[in-house]
């Protein structure tokens, strides 16, 4: 009686009676809600026997899987900030945190599993659906930032702008990049604040450059 879970009481009034109950309850390892049920009048249960008779599942917390580009890849880490929007409720905003990283770049997309448990108390969110989400990676800092079309990756791999002071004359400059958001990159080193660089004629600017070197 006891392996089935029974107390105490519950064997004392068994050995009195001398009657089993024809009901047994099995107690859940955990609360949540039933969200699969395979058990049906008749149906022989067995321990670790598949499929199982029912199927609990916590839906206070959703976890949100995704694939983030290999560039910005370093600047993830466990316990980040994580917003998530979804089409179904567009004015909502779902809370998490970062739990789990990849350990493992994709070799087809070249992108980094990203998983976050999400805040769900409404129960509102459904496992599949689609979402956008913004992962805060550092606190805001301000930093100095071109137009993306200004930088130009060269041939041997380094990023260069073109850095004028009379918009006549251009003078090509090797600089470190950083993060790209929203049609701007980031420059780590190369660049002063105040600095006038190409933009949108960059990539001319480099084109001529090689012809008349090779030239």
């Amino acid at each position: 009686m006891r392996i089935f879970g029974k107390t105490d009481t519950e064997v004392d009034r068994i050995v009195a009676d001398r009657k089993v109950d024809s009901i047994l309850i099995v107690p859940s390892p955990i609360s949540g809600k039933v969200v699969a049920r395979s058990a049906a009048p008749g149906l022989y249960v067995q321990p670790a026997n598949a499929p199982a008779p029912y199927t609990l599942a916590d839906l206070s917390t959703m976890w949100m899987v995704a694939n983030v580009i290999e560039t910005d890849a370093p600047a993830y880490r466990l316990g980040q900030p994580v917003a998530v929007r979804v089409p179904a409720y567009p004015n909502d905003v779902f809370r998490g945190y970062v739990t789990t990283l990849g350990v493992n770049i994709d070799p087809n997309t070249h992108r980094q599993l990203v998983r976050s448990v999400i805040e769900d108390p409404a129960h509102k969110l459904r496992a599949g659906m689609l979402a956008s989400f913004s992962i805060d990676v550092e606190d805001p800092r301000t930093s100095i930032a071109v137009p993306s079309d200004a930088v130009v990756r060269e041939g041997d791999g380094t990023m260069t702008v073109w850095v004028t002071t009379d918009r006549n004359r251009f003078t090509r400059r090797t600089v470190k990049v950083g993060l790209e958001q929203d049609g701007w990159r980031q420059i780590l080193n190369g660049l002063s604040l105040g600095d006038l660089v190409a933009s949108t004629g960059a990539i001319f600017l480099s084109n001529k450059f090689a012809i008349a070197v090779t030239g």
